[in-house]
């Protein structure tokens, strides 16, 4: 049976950037099957900030991973706009991931041999496309990394490349960004920057942000809080704050 969670109140509505419908992840077969998603039907609103929380193995990882395309569902539906993922071939979606989807990591994922400048602009550059300077250059100086243009990853902090990452993310105006654990390799003060920049990004610059966090702290810069326990949504919370956030993670068992 799916779990359908309530849409986002009046005031703040916005059409879904992404959404499932009953999704269902499945992996292993027989004893040692895991069922990592079980019946989600959830909607991420555009222009708005989303944090998914759980337990590990809660399937908050898996969720993002399928409904940005990077995985595939066993069973049920995912969208990103009004593309429905499941219908579309290899090429289609590398196509829609590359057009329309942000993507920032734990890792950073960025290209050591080459300048922060050129990691930021790589993805237009495979997709033949070239970046709106004026945007661009928006990007670069609310991140704070104009400094750093110019240096390769291993001659930057942490920080300084998760920046870059999320310049990099932002660069093409994606119609979303998925982020999965985006401070987990960074101190507090570092995290604070990198979750500031992308709640501006929300904010000041109209972007779309779903984000996986295990951190009450990172969830609070958030407007809405997914929960998840054993691939199901058993909750929401709209406004959160990290006292919020954390008093309802003890009811988890972390």
């Amino acid at each position: 049976m799916a779990t359908v969670i309530t849409p986002v109140p009046s005031e703040v509505a916005q059409k879904a950037a992404a959404r499932t419908e009953d999704a269902v992840k499945v992996y292993g077969q027989g004893q040692t099957q895991v069922r990592a998603l079980d019946g989600v039907t959830v909607e991420f609103a555009a222009v708005r900030f989303t944090a998914i929380m759980g337990p590990s193995g809660s399937g908050k990882s898996t969720l993002l991973h399928c409904v940005a395309g990077l995985d595939s569902l066993t069973s049920g539906r995912a969208f990103i706009g009004d593309a429905d993922l499941g219908t579309l071939n290899d090429h289609q979606l590398t196509i829609l991931r590359r057009d329309h989807v942000g993507f920032v990591f734990q890792a950073f994922n960025l290209v050591p041999t080459i300048t922060a400048e050129e990691n930021i602009n790589l993805p237009l550059l495979l997709a033949g496309r070239k970046a709106e300077q004026d945007w661009l250059a928006k990007i670069i100086a609310t991140l704070d990394i104009g400094a750093r243009l110019n240096h390769r990853p291993d001659e930057m902090s942490g920080g300084q490349q998760q920046r870059v990452a999320v310049a990099r993310a932002l660069a093409s105006r994606p119609e979303i960004i998925f982020a999965d654990e985006p401070t987990g390799n960074l101190d507090s003060h570092a995290g604070a920057e990198v979750l500031g920049f992308m709640r501006r990004a929300v904010d000041e610059m109209g972007q779309t942000i779903v984000m996986v966090t295990h951190d009450p702290m990172a969830a609070s810069y958030a407007d809405r809080i997914v929960f998840l326990a054993d691939g199901r949504i058993v909750d929401e919370m709209l406004e959160p704050t990290a006292g919020r956030v954390l008093e309802r993670m003890k009811r988890f068992g972390e």
